[in-house]
């Protein structure tokens, strides 16, 4: 039953996100760097705010300014991140062999980084968990909840989607100095995050969590360039779904977004 629960739970987490990687990174080699160093640079996010929680020896039991601290450096490292990409982006075309997608439009860039941060990011968050549940022991065999390991997996895969969204809806207010919609980030991210420090209130994180994911996801399929159309024409197998944007968002070639 371990072992079931070990691959159901893995496999509610991260089949999604590995099934996105596959059909839209994994066949393209520079999108696939751009997806591992966009996960090095959260893991940097990570140790930069584990030194910190660690050198305020003073609140090293308030668990809400660890997690808050946490969520501002990963913004933050999201903005180094899109900077170096910034400077990067003359070699970025030099080593594309004529496929200019990944430094012309964005949104694919931004959905590359975003997965990135989020794969790592539910890799760090569930792992332990799912070690954990292969045995020996049983879950709540003291009390505690037991759906903590599913739930667990469907919060985690509601964070790795939240910073796909967040991702693109991140590099998209940069670019047109959207700064409500950069803030938007900010403190979805800051809600998202706090709201489970209510666990095992799985009732009420559970479905907060996913409606923030769900608007995430509707803001985010709008300032690509989604449309109705879109949706029909990626549906209909047509080749043709992804928009060549410029730098502000702009769609000179007059094709339709994702």
């Amino acid at each position: 039953m371990t072992i079931a629960q070990f691959f159901g739970c893995a496999l509610i987490a991260f089949g999604p996100p590995i099934s996105m990687f596959a059909i839209t990174i994994a066949t393209n080699p520079i999108r696939t760097i751009m997806l591992v160093a966009s996960s090095f640079f959260w893991l940097l996010a990570l140790l930069f705010s584990s030194i910190l929680y660690s050198a305020v020896t003073q609140l090293n039991n308030a668990l809400v300014f660890g997690v808050v601290f946490s969520v501002l450096c990963q913004e933050l490292f999201r903005f180094l991140w899109f900077l170096l990409i910034q400077k990067a982006e003359g070699g970025l075309r030099k080593v594309s062999d004529g496929n200019l997608q990944i430094v012309e439009n964005k949104h694919i860039l931004a959905y590359v980084s975003g997965l990135g941060f989020g794969m790592i990011s539910g890799a760090f968050s569930l792992v332990n968990v799912l070690a954990d549940v292969t045995g020996p022991g049983t879950i709540g065999l003291k009390g505690d909840p037991h759906n903590f390991v599913v739930a667990s997996a469907f919060t985690s895969l509601a964070f790795i989607m939240l910073h796909v969204f967040w991702g693109i809806l991140f590099v998209n207010a940069i670019h047109r100095r959207a700064y409500l919609q950069l803030a938007y980030v900010v403190l979805c991210h800051l809600l998202a995050s706090c709201i489970t420090l209510m666990n095992p209130a799985y009732s009420v994180t559970i479905p907060t969590v996913w409606i923030l994911t769900i608007l995430s996801g509707v803001l985010a399929f709008i300032v690509a360039g989604g449309s109705p159309r879109t949706i029909k024409a990626a549906f209909s197998g047509h080749s043709r779904i992804l928009q060549v944007t410029t730098s502000d968002g702009s769609n000179p070639t007059g094709n339709e977004g994702m």
